[in-house]
């Protein structure tokens, strides 16, 4: 009953698509990895089962070799009383050639029986060696599955990885999209340009201060200008404008 159940259990699994439980699979990973752990299991069970079948049949086997050859030796026990009976009836001994004669007799009878036992043993042993083929080729297609199945896995981490490798890149990308005033790179740039204002503000308070000092120093000039005039009118002079000099 145990044999049955493994030998239906290589049938199932060596006519499972893979690629269908895959596609219905809500986490196809771990539908991999639980397959690869029944096909393991369910191979290491049948190679079990299909020894032991295959050792019942090397018994049958070496049985019908056994009973084959006792049927060679009785034969060859029946020809040897056969021939001594002939001997001595030859020679007139009768008794003793009638002795000889049912010894050949039950000789025959003997190889007789094994015949018939070789004979009935040989349908057993061609089923036998038939279901021993299919398990053998029902086992390396089992073989075969896991190999596809561990190929399938290694398929999957490779695109799995690949998959998160570009959504990275994807992340990293639109993370410096210039464009998005939102992104770092973004409000980066946008601190720059309004540290370079402030340095430009600066810069044009400067040149305002420096064209007030010059502007100071002109309206110093006509001061002083203004108090010579006066001291010269004080000194009874009349003061001498530029124009009319």
């Amino acid at each position: 009953m145990v044999k049955q159940s493994i030998f239906g259990r290589i049938s199932t699994l060596v006519r499972a698509n893979i690629n269908s439980l895959l596609d219905s699979a809500e986490d196809p990973q771990k539908m991999i990895d639980q397959l690869v752990r029944d096909y393991t299991n369910s191979i290491a069970d049948a190679e079990a089962a299909i020894a032991e079948t295959i050792g019942n049949l090397r018994l049958l086997e070496r049985d019908h070799e056994e009973d084959i050859q006792a049927a060679k030796d009785w034969g060859n026990k029946a020809l040897a009383a056969s021939r001594k009976a002939d001997e001595l009836r030859s020679t007139g001994n009768t008794a003793d050639a009638d002795k000889f004669d049912s010894l050949a007799k039950i000789a025959l009878q003997r190889q007789i029986s094994e015949e018939r036992d070789a004979k009935t043993a040989e349908p057993t042993i061609a089923a036998q060696t038939e279901i021993v083929d299919k398990l053998k080729s029902g086992l390396n297609g089992m073989k075969e599955k896991l190999g596809e199945l561990k190929a399938k896995r290694s398929e999957l981490l490779a695109r799995a990885k690949v998959a998160e490798a570009q959504t990275k890149v994807q992340d990293a990308v639109s993370s410096i999209n210039v464009l998005d005033p939102t992104s770092e790179l973004g409000r980066f740039e946008d601190k720059v340009r309004r540290q370079e204002a402030i340095a430009q503000g600066k810069v044009e308070l400067a040149a305002s201060s420096l064209d007030a000092q010059f502007e100071s120093l002109d309206d110093l000039g006509e001061l002083t200008e203004v108090e010579a005039r006066l001291a010269e009118l004080k000194a009874g002079g009349t003061p001498q404008g530029q124009l009319g000099s």
